[in-house]
């Protein structure tokens, strides 16, 4: 077990994400316990896991503390699989105000009438 305070982890965070790799870090604040380390590959045991870090990717995308990318990344799925999961659960992926929707609206549309009007003056095949 390594111990840091938080003068230390403010200082260097590097070194206490790669100490919790190996071993649980106690992160001491004012010399009393105040929170610990532990890094997902020593939870590879625990059972359940992969509900967890599921559920933690939904919360935090939930929170818009990460992307949805970053969502799947920390579920350990492919980004489909966590839009699939998010769609489930009836949380939006975009969330856009009325004028930015209005506005990627017209973007879409600008680029769907130039690719209409190529597959319409295409030559049919035979």
């Amino acid at each position: 077990m390594h111990v840091v305070n938080v003068r230390q982890l403010k200082s260097n965070p590097s070194t206490a994400l790669r100490e919790a790799r190996d071993d649980m870090v106690i992160v001491m604040n004012r010399d009393k316990p105040d929170a610990m380390l532990i890094g997902f590959e020593q939870l590879a045991g625990v059972p359940d896991l992969v509900h967890a870090r599921q559920a933690m990717a939904v919360n935090l995308f939930k929170n818009r503390e990460v992307s949805v990318g970053s969502a799947a990344k920390i579920a350990g799925e492919s980004l489909a699989t966590m839009l699939t999961r998010l769609a489930r659960l009836g949380l939006p992926v975009v969330d856009y105000d009325d004028q930015a929707l209005a506005q990627e609206v017209a973007t879409a549309a600008a680029w769907v009438k130039p690719a209409l009007r190529d597959t319409s003056s295409a030559p049919a095949r035979r």
